[in-house]
């Protein structure tokens, strides 16, 4: 089985009404003893959390794939960046091939940096540096000037101490069967809810079943919308092009990221009749793979474009979604009285 179908096929068990998940329960079972031997020998001590001396933010998620993440990293790095700290954002550069510590720039690869990373070079102007080593390249954001350093996908990263962590949830999925690894979608159980500083909810579908199950955790939590901006041309040729003046027009919607549906239903919100192409998470496109013969127009990630500038594509536009939260305030005081705490500490 092909890699793209094998995710299919998982997705359909974790998130619908598939069968066959049964056997892969017993893997299950010994992926959660895995789990939680490992946080039982940071938590004993017997292995070490590295405490750096810059308060680390963490943001992650329980699920496999995308919730919505590096949006809110993006807008979180802003927030604290206008609050009057010194960011840096570190990531562990999925999809590229640094091997090391890098410092991602503006003309920066994302072969070799990985796609979100350069997406949040390029959206934030903040310093970011990727490293499959958290604790290295949070040394190395210490190192630019980072009185505050904000960790892009590093929950299960037991090693790097945080002062503050942030789980993002998807409300249109949910946690799916609530299930861990391979039988389910989750990396952690769910009493690992109740154990960060807060939960921010991407609310792209309301999603009855995820948000009950919020509703028990004492848990602080926060609203998340990704809201579209205008379509930007990929070969940077043309000007801006409002996705309202698209209605009820046809469009090749491509999408390499966690949950390609989230964005063609953002597209279909939007009034556009979409042709679905989704490919897996941090796919490394190939020219040859966005030639479609009907000359209809091609609109992608802002995730995916960083990918595909070079492709020389007349006919192929981008859309970036920025997070608005509701709260947003609130949740940066929450983050500003902790860093506090930790500085008094």
């Amino acid at each position: 089985m092909k890699a793209a179908g094998l995710e299919r096929w998982l997705a359909s068990i974790w998130y619908g009404p598939a069968r066959g998940g049964g056997l892969l329960r017993p893997l299950a079972a010994l992926f959660e003893i895995v789990v939680q031997a490992r946080r039982f020998l940071f938590r004993r001590g017997i292995r070490r959390v590295v405490q750096l001396p810059r308060p680390v933010i963490v943001v992650g998620n329980l699920n496999v794939g995308g919730t919505g993440k590096t949006p809110l990293v993006a807008w979180l790095g802003l927030a604290l960046r206008d609050a009057g700290h010194a960011v840096v954002l570190i990531a562990r550069g999925h999809g590229g091939s640094a091997l090391g510590v890098e410092v991602v720039g503006p003309a920066s690869s994302a072969q070799t940096v990985g796609d979100e990373a350069l997406l949040l070079a390029r959206r934030t102007g903040l310093p970011v540096v990727v490293g499959r080593d958290r604790v290295a390249a949070a040394r190395r954001a210490g190192e630019l000037g980072a009185d505050v350093i904000v960790c892009d996908d590093g929950l299960q990263h037991l090693r790097l101490g945080r002062a503050f962590e942030i789980v993002v949830v998807d409300a249109a999925r949910g946690f799916g069967n609530r299930r861990l690894l391979p039988a389910g979608p989750l990396r952690e159980p769910l009493a690992r809810l109740a154990q960060v500083d807060a939960i921010v909810v991407n609310r792209v579908v309301a999603d009855a079943p995820a948000l009950s199950q919020l509703a028990t955790l004492a848990t602080s939590q926060f609203d998340m919308t990704l809201v579209p901006g205008a379509l930007h041309a990929l070969d940077g040729r043309r000007p801006e092009r409002p996705l309202s003046a698209c209605r009820g027009e046809r469009w090749h919607a491509v999408a390499g990221i966690g949950h390609p549906q989230r964005f063609f239903a953002l597209l279909r919100a939007a009034g556009l009749e979409v042709l679905e192409h989704p490919f897996p998470d941090h796919h490394p496109f190939r020219a040859a793979e966005l030639e479609f013969s009907d000359g209809l127009p091609i609109v992608m990630t802002e995730k995916d474009a960083v990918k595909c500038g070079g492709f020389g594509l007349a006919h192929a536009w981008y859309l970036p979604v920025s997070a608005t939260l509701e709260q947003g305030a609130e949740l940066v005081a929450r983050i500003e009285r902790r860093l506090a705490q930790a500085q008094e500490g």
